[in-house]
């Protein structure tokens, strides 16, 4: 609701077609309706920073658009709204919550020692109230905790001069556009495969992963493996499953996603060196 609300705050006075300019082209917006929003489910961070993301159920298609411009004037972040909010979407929140941490900490290591432990941080606040989030009754304590935890995961306090990486978020995009599977669990499909076929360059932020986050002093291949093994130990202790095949999911929309990502030239990540082809090779390691 509230990325939606960003969209028709650009596209009230824009001249053009927002979808395609905006959100395709990324167009510059022009004058922008001022906004607030009241959180009624914590996942995405909106709610404090300036991007958006909308899908077009006609084209099964899915796009982000980001601009200071679209930052709510305010926020209302009620706690007490967990405790209508399904386990299903609880789980869902904190694991996007989680990859959005992922998508500003696994790159490079530049010795930002402030943003890796915040990140670290983060990482850790959501893992270990995980349990009590997804309880029949979660502590009003818990709920306050799990919803700044994911408005803290991307509001951009852990991001200030580190790269960031975001293609498994953009690989995940097509799965929701083209399978209608919920935002948290296409990341938790892609981030194993994005980790496996992309270790080389985040190596030492995996190493630093395993020993800061779970308590693992592992290197080299040893870390790639148990940082896919703790993630998706985590997801799965959320309910949710990691593999493409779990969902019915086989190779013709690994196929069509490959093919889109050619027809646009992608080149996503960090150093954008993750092309069609790696895209391929995340895909294949999750069917």
């Amino acid at each position: 609701v509230i990325d939606g609300t960003k969209l028709i705050a650009a596209a009230v006075d824009f001249q053009g077609d927002p979808w395609e300019d905006i959100l395709v082209k990324g167009a510059e917006p022009g004058e922008v309706l001022p906004l607030a929003s009241v959180l009624t489910m914590p996942a995405t961070g909106s709610e404090m920073n300036c991007n958006a993301v909308i899908s077009r159920r006609a084209t099964k298609e899915k796009f982000a658009m980001g601009h200071p411009k679209y930052y709510p004037v305010f926020s209302i972040l009620d706690p007490e709204v967990v405790y209508s909010i399904p386990k299903k979407q609880r789980a869902n929140g904190l694991t996007d919550s989680f990859i959005h941490v992922f998508e500003q900490y696994l790159t490079d290591d530049i010795n930002a020692k402030i943003q890796d432990r915040w990140a670290e941080g983060v990482f850790k606040t959501i893992v270990e109230i995980a349990p009590d989030v997804m309880a029949d009754k979660p502590t009003y304590d818990t709920c306050a905790n799990y919803m700044w935890s994911a408005t803290s995961a991307l509001n951009f306090f852990i991001c200030p001069g580190v790269n960031q990486d975001w293609s498994t978020h953009m690989i995940g995009h097509e799965l929701t556009a083209l399978c209608g599977l919920d935002h948290g669990v296409t990341l938790a499909i892609v981030l194993p495969g994005t980790m496996r076929v992309m270790s080389g360059p985040k190596q030492k932020k995996l190493e630093m992963f395993c020993k800061n986050v779970w308590g693992v002093d592992a290197k080299g291949e040893e870390a790639v493996n148990v940082a896919i093994q703790k993630s998706e130990s985590f997801f799965n202790s959320l309910g949710i499953k990691t593999r493409l095949s779990d969902y019915g999911i086989g190779e013709d929309v690994v196929n069509e996603i490959v093919r889109r990502f050619r027809e646009r030239g992608a080149k996503l990540g960090e150093h954008g060196i993750v092309t069609p082809d790696k895209v391929e090779a995340i895909l294949r390691d999750r069917l």
